[in-house]
Parts: C-alpha cells; sequence; structure tokens
C-alpha cells in the first residue's frame, strides 16, 4: 500500500497528473524523486500520491493556486517537463481541482 497525503483541513487544490509512459526509463526514476523532493521545498505543498498500473496518477496537494502556478514555472521542473513531452510520455493529462471536503480513516 502507498503513502496516502496527510492533508490539512480543506479547502486546499488538487493537481492531478495522469499518464502514459513510453518504454525504458532514461532517467526517468531519478527525475521523478528529484521532482517530489523539489516539490516538498515549495511553500504551499502540502503533499503527493504517486501509483502506476500501465496508467500512472500522481496527485499533488497545494495550499493554493498561487503555490501551484509558482511549481508550474520552477525551473527544474520546466525542464523536467520539457523533458516529458520530449521522451518519457506517449500522452498526459493534468487537471486541478478544489478540494471542499475530505474524509477518510
Amino acid at each position: 500500500m502507498s503513502d496516502i497525503a496527510q492533508t490539512p483541513e480543506p479547502p486546499y487544490y488538487a493537481v492531478i497528473f495522469s499518464n502514459h509512459r513510453t518504454e525504458g526509463d532514461k532517467g526517468y526514476a531519478e527525475m521523478a524523486d528529484r521532482m517530489v523532493a523539489l516539490a516538498s521545498e515549495q511553500p504551499g505543498f502540502l503533499g503527493v500520491e504517486s501509483v502506476r498500473d500501465g496508467l500512472g496518477i500522481t496527485v499533488s496537494y497545494w495550499g493554493s493556486l498561487e503555490a501551484i502556478k509558482n511549481w508550474k514555472s520552477n525551473a527544474e521542473h520546466r525542464e523536467a517537463q520539457r523533458l516529458g513531452h520530449e521522451q518519457w510520455y506517449s500522452a498526459f493529462k493534468v487537471g486541478i481541482a478544489k478540494v471542499e471536503r475530505d474524509y477518510g480513516i
């Protein structure tokens, strides 16, 4: 079982990144680990959850839309995005949602 992010009381935001990978690693695993470490240093970052079983889905949680915008424009993250477009993903989609309620056990 993967870790479930420990988010604060809503509202907060979720960035949902769904993707299909290309064949081979090509430095992907190392960059993915670096992006999680880098994101966790960003103001407004709340947590991340990620799974892959054919379809990959990563959900990162943020305190504000401004924090998401700042993350998107981070120089290292921009380079990872470029490499993703060029060699790591055959398809992807990004969605941003406001979380207004959550619950669990």
